[in-house]
């Protein structure tokens, strides 16, 4: 692919005539961190607001009864990009409710255990620890520093499961990413989901950079649990992300996060025949045809509720409504594939970002005289994200700490702290600067807004950073604006 020549199919070419034309950014700020917090083009914004305008002139209509038609057309929309029944997804807030959702819904016995990988998002390794600590689950982690191969990672996988199995305990469930945070790497979660399966262990796969950055197709994939960020890299508003669950497992998700309309809880039974026979206990009550179990005390939860729709199955019924939230950003799901497709579609803005993110990342390394975060069968980097080594001494920057009496576990968090600030204080962007492997490195997003020119300026920026952070301006903290 000739980078230069990528335009959309109204003839804008990528890079800053796109970025001036349809994105929202503020006039001198280059935004080479995507991958956070995304962002989205004017089209979705109008959209978005349209959706909100609608539900404060009429509120209770538009969320009792319009809400629900533009959620389907949302799920019915991502489902097509997903290769998956829309029935198999619902709507959440953000990929951390989605860890929180599973791990809170699954029941764990003594001897059970949760496996993990060093690389987790630490978002999702404390609500882990917090499992841990309030039932009997215990954690089982998978440690190395990248790079490594694919093939080691699968191996290591399969050993630490059969370690704990020897020891006379289950690997219950497995958490691992499609594409790492930190590091920005691609993980072999096919490979991994598919070892779930022979070892008899959930696979529940952190997709938070997932849609939008690479292909997915969940029906060939076939995971126990899937989530995905919208916001990251599928231009919608924040505050979306995807959660797919397969049939066979949602019986398991007893509880939306929190606990609303649709749960049912123990005790229930029915007082007549169910009229569809694949109604589950869940869909029999929220059709108010189950009564509480004989008790002293009356029951104080009804057998109906206004937000549960007995006409869609208890999954999706479940999770329609767990509270009154701004849901305009779900519902924004068509008009930002709408908004991707008038780009050029999922192919060439998937193939334009991966590209770019090669390119842009050994670019930099060259200029700063180091190396891309890549392994041998290169499969790393296989993704719109790219890791460089900062050239930065740590010998250096060790003596400048030592002479200022700051303690030396604190210097990898000092510095990266400083130059992710004086990144937007002085040089309008920011940089995702972090301390792995006892080293500093840049994490770049690729993006359709952006182009190799931006990243031949980055590295020429990031180049003085450097400099600056070894002549010992971080200390203190403050940038010279």
């Amino acid at each position: 692919m000739v980078l230069a020549e990528v335009k959309t199919k109204d003839g804008v070419r990528y890079g800053k005539e796109l970025r001036e034309k349809e994105f929202l950014f503020e006039k001198g700020f280059l935004n080479l961190n995507h991958a956070s917090f995304g962002t989205y083009p004017q089209s979705v914004r109008t959209t978005m607001r349209s959706f909100q305008d609608s539900c404060e002139a009429r509120p209770d209509p538009f969320i009792i009864y319009d809400s629900p038609r533009y959620l389907d057309a949302s799920r019915d929309a991502v489902a097509k990009l997903l290769n998956t029944p829309s029935s198999t997804l619902v709507f959440l807030p953000n990929a951390t409710t989605g860890i929180n959702t599973v791990l809170r819904n699954l029941i764990f016995h003594p001897g059970d255990h949760i496996l993990i990988f060093s690389t987790i998002y630490g978002g999702c390794e404390r609500t882990v620890a917090y499992i841990t600590e309030t039932t009997p689950a215990q954690c089982a982690k998978v440690e190395y520093i990248y790079p490594v191969e694919d093939d080691w990672l699968v191996s290591e996988f399969k050993a630490k499961v059969k370690d704990v199995e020897e020891k006379g305990g289950r690997v219950k469930i497995a958490i691992f990413d499609t594409v790492v945070s930190m590091p920005g790497v691609r993980m072999p979660f096919e490979r991994l989901t598919e070892t779930c399966k022979e070892m008899g262990v959930l696979s529940y796969i952190d997709g938070a950079h997932g849609v939008g950055q690479i292909e997915l197709d969940l029906g060939r994939l076939d995971p126990d649990f899937f989530v995905s960020n919208c916001h990251k890299w599928l231009f919608t508003p924040r505050g979306c992300a995807i959660f797919h669950v397969p049939p066979r497992n949602q019986h398991l998700m007893r509880s939306t996060l929190p606990t609303s309309h649709g749960f049912i809880p123990t005790g229930y039974k029915p007082v007549s025949p169910f009229p569809k026979p694949s109604f589950s206990t869940f869909q029999a009550h929220s059709a108010g045809l189950l009564e509480t179990s004989t008790s002293s005390e009356p029951s104080t939860i009804s057998n109906k509720s206004a937000f549960v729709n007995t006409e869609k199955s208890a999954f999706i019924a479940n999770f329609q409504f767990a509270g009154t939230i701004d849901k305009a950003p779900y519902l924004c799901v068509p008009a930002a594939l709408q908004g991707r497709e008038s780009m050029g579609g999922e192919e060439q803005i998937l193939l334009y970002n991966q590209t770019l993110a090669r390119a842009a990342g050994h670019h930099i390394a060259r200029v700063l005289g180091t190396e891309v975060l890549e392994n041998k069968t290169n499969t790393l980097g296989q993704c719109a994200m790219t890791n460089i080594r900062l050239p930065i001494s740590l010998a250096k920057v060790e003596g400048v700490a030592r002479s200022k009496g700051i303690a030396k576990e604190d210097i990898g968090v000092e510095v990266r702290d400083w130059m992710k600030r004086v990144s937007w204080e002085e040089y309008g962007t920011f940089v995702f600067v972090f301390w792995y492997g006892d080293k500093w490195w840049v994490r770049v997003s690729a993006q359709v807004y952006l182009e190799m020119g931006d990243f031949e300026w980055a590295a020429q920026m990031l180049g003085t950073m450097c400099e600056r952070v070894e002549e010992g301006e971080w200390v203190g903290g403050e940038s010279k604006k």
